[in-house]
């Protein structure tokens, strides 16, 4: 196997790690959303696989682990040239990094699970909309079966009625399409790869902007989508800021919530006032084929390793047969060689490897 194979799923992730901000910019938010989320699982799946790889080459050249595995560690040495430190390195590395992924799968279950939970506590509402009695300007989307618009009363204030239409269907759309799957998905990603963490981030604002643009096109206005996030936004930051206890004003963790920092708002504003991004069907074909490319690196570096492993149980099976052909024939003995149980070619009758 060439290292250039090898290296395809780290040079990815490197990538789109410096290059997914600016692509969730570039591509619709519909488009740019499911695309990088897809991208990043692929790219941490094959990136742990490789160090994997590396790491079990090294352990199988114990020679108790060989001799459990039935091959031998000196064909396997000898077809394989990675040295024995970077395979420790690399076995550390995907071990670190899968528990890592683990956490981050726990932690996004338990928040799902606590917002489904609380969904049912808030009961039914009109159409899915809860109205809290709050002082403080807020608003989120709350997955669950079904899911939950959480609106407080402070934040029904502070907008008028056609930028509460716009509020509503930006949330909506959360709800509808799942965002909260891609933003779990693509984290958990992230924690198996630290060099995805940038793309993380772009498919959790590329959500919002997802929903800004389902917003701007039910009210069909972009320049009151754009008024009714600014004033929802900066309400609800202002609130936060205030806070004694700034924890108190936050939203449940899976939850989406109207908003961000402020300067994101200003730069999700700031792009409804112009028309939304071309589809750019090359630019989302080249990053499909980046994706297609890195499943195929891992496809040859799997087939790569099986034969190498195949090779290695082979020469362990030839020189077993040798070994009990020498024990039973012995000097002096007039039993053929063969009747130790190896067929003709050497490999052991009736031995599975």
């Amino acid at each position: 196997m060439t290292a250039a194979v090898l290296l395809v799923p780290p040079c990815t992730a490197v990538f789109l790690g410096l290059a997914g901000g600016r692509l969730a910019r570039r591509l619709p938010p519909a488009t740019a959303v499911p695309l990088l989320t897809v991208a990043t699982v692929v790219t941490a799946l094959a990136t742990g696989f490789v160090l994997a790889v590396g790491g079990l080459e090294v352990l199988a050249r114990v020679p108790l682990v060989a001799e459990l595995g039935r091959w031998s560690p000196v064909a396997l040495a000898r077809d394989d040239r990675l040295p024995v430190a970077i395979g420790v390195l690399a076995g550390s590395t995907a071990a670190i990094l899968l528990t890592r992924a683990l956490r981050e799968v726990v932690r996004s279950a338990s928040d799902l699970a606590c917002a489904a939970l609380l969904c049912r506590r808030l009961g039914p509402g009109a159409q899915g909309l809860v109205i809290i009695e709050d002082q403080r300007p807020d608003a989120f989307a709350l997955p669950g079966v079904p899911g939950r618009i959480v609106v407080s009363t402070a934040m029904v204030r502070a907008l008028s009625a056609d930028e509460r239409r716009v509020l509503l269907a930006h949330e909506q759309a959360h709800l509808t399409h799942r965002h909260h799957l891609f933003v779990h998905v693509s984290a958990v990603a992230a924690a198996a790869n630290p060099l995805l963490r940038p793309v993380a981030r772009a498919v959790r604002a590329g959500v919002e902007r997802w929903a800004d643009e389902v917003a701007a096109a039910t009210v069909d206005d972009r320049r009151l989508a754009a008024q009714a996030l600014a004033r929802a936004g900066l309400a609800r930051a202002a609130a936060v800021s205030a806070d004694a206890n700034p924890a108190r004003a936050q939203a449940p963790a899976a939850a989406l919530a109207v908003g961000g920092a402020p300067g994101e708002v200003a730069d999700r504003a700031r792009a409804l006032l112009v028309p939304p991004p071309p589809a750019r069907r090359g630019l989302t074909a080249a990053v499909a084929l980046l994706v297609l490319a890195t499943c195929a690196s891992t496809a040859l570096t799997a087939e790569d390793t099986e034969q190498r492993f195949e090779r290695a149980q082979a020469v362990y099976a030839v020189g077993s047969c040798r070994s009990d052909a020498g024990a039973v024939s012995g000097p002096g003995s007039s039993v053929p060689r063969r009747s130790s149980g190896c067929r003709a070619g050497g490999s052991p009758a009736g031995r599975r490897w």
